[in-house]
């Protein structure tokens, strides 16, 4: 691909691509290459478990991950550890911060979540943590 026109033609085409509907491409991919019954099989049969061991993983990161599971952002609880986090990176002082997370979670029945996991970044444990 030495003529720049010819690479002009196959940057635009990559660029359009990025922006391809999934459903689309796909559809455009099983017309272009059609499978026989078996081998379509065979695909949807990989596919499955592809997602089973994404989400199996998923499942034992641990830490944060259990945390972002549990207090995920579709959720009141997950949306307001968002704000909090966003917002305690613009905060000057230790004693602003402190009245901002009051403020913030207050009001938040977290004590629904206790016992619900064993993470630290799900339940928190009594006592000092730091």
């Amino acid at each position: 691909m030495n003529d720049p026109t010819e690479l002009t033609v196959a940057r635009e085409a990559l660029r359009a691509d990025i922006r391809t509907d999934e459903a689309a491409a796909a559809r455009a991919l099983l017309e272009a290459w059609p499978l026989d019954p078996p081998a379509r099989q065979r695909v949807g049969q990989r596919a499955a478990a592809l997602v089973d061991s994404v989400r199996a993983a998923r499942r034992s990161f641990g830490g944060i991950d259990d945390f972002l599971q549990e207090y995920g952002l579709d959720t009141r609880y997950g949306g307001a550890l968002m704000c909090l986090a966003e917002a305690l990176l613009r905060v000057p002082d230790a004693n602003n911060a402190d009245r901002l997370i009051a403020d913030k979670l207050v009001g938040v029945d977290w004590e629904r979540y206790l016992g619900r996991s064993d993470s630290l970044f799900v339940t928190p444990r009594p006592g000092p943590c730091c």
